[in-house]
């Protein structure tokens, strides 16, 4: 696999490389997300039966929507993960939690590998976060992995996000969670991912 050379919209110095956040382009990712949505560890991504064109046509669906962006991580250029972001008053959550000014939603796929690396998916977690706080707008960021994703959920717990409770969605039950500046700050000053 090739470095990428799109510009880097945010990158973040961690222990184990450079880390940054590219916009996806639906088309010329496509088989890298496939590859990706579609392993047995993305099982919680819904999209394991998703032929190449369906992926395709989901991420230009997200690339295109006014209140949802999705971006192909690389740690020191090469692809390794997807992060999605969008406003949960109008995408994913609209009408079913309570959305304050500031809210930003949060969705973050590690790629399948043989080698595992020992903070990995920690150090994505944090550099996904760090680049929505980026944005001074931002105050809280909503996620809602299924409530079985006990990976996430301690993944979740470790960069300050607080489990508000479990919340009926019509593809899944969800543990709706939320992490402020604050939160976040408190839990990751000083860590090393």
């Amino acid at each position: 696999m090739t470095a990428f050379d799109r510009p880097a919209l945010f990158s973040r110095r961690t222990r184990l490389g450079t880390l940054a956040l590219h916009r996806l382009d639906p088309e010329a990712d496509a088989v890298l997300l496939h590859a990706w949505v579609t392993h047995p560890k993305a099982a919680y991504w819904m999209m394991r039966d998703h032929s190449l064109a369906q992926v395709a046509r989901a991420y230009r669906e997200i690339t295109d929507h006014p209140c949802h962006d999705a971006f192909v991580g690389t740690l020191d250029g090469e692809p390794c993960f997807l992060a999605e972001r969008y406003d949960p008053a109008r995408v994913e959550l609209a009408g079913l939690y309570e959305a304050r000014p500031g809210d930003i939603g949060m969705h973050f796929l590690c790629a399948p590998t043989a080698r595992p690396r020992h903070g990995f998916t920690r150090a994505v977690i944090t550099t996904v976060m760090a680049c929505l706080f980026d944005d001074p707008a931002v105050r809280r960021v909503v996620v809602e992995p299924d409530v079985r994703n006990t990976a996430v959920h301690a993944l979740n717990a470790a960069v300050g996000f607080v489990p508000e409770g479990p919340l009926t969605k019509p593809e899944k039950e969800a543990l709706l969670s939320f992490c402020t500046r604050e939160q976040f700050r408190a839990a990751t000053e000083g860590a090393t991912p």
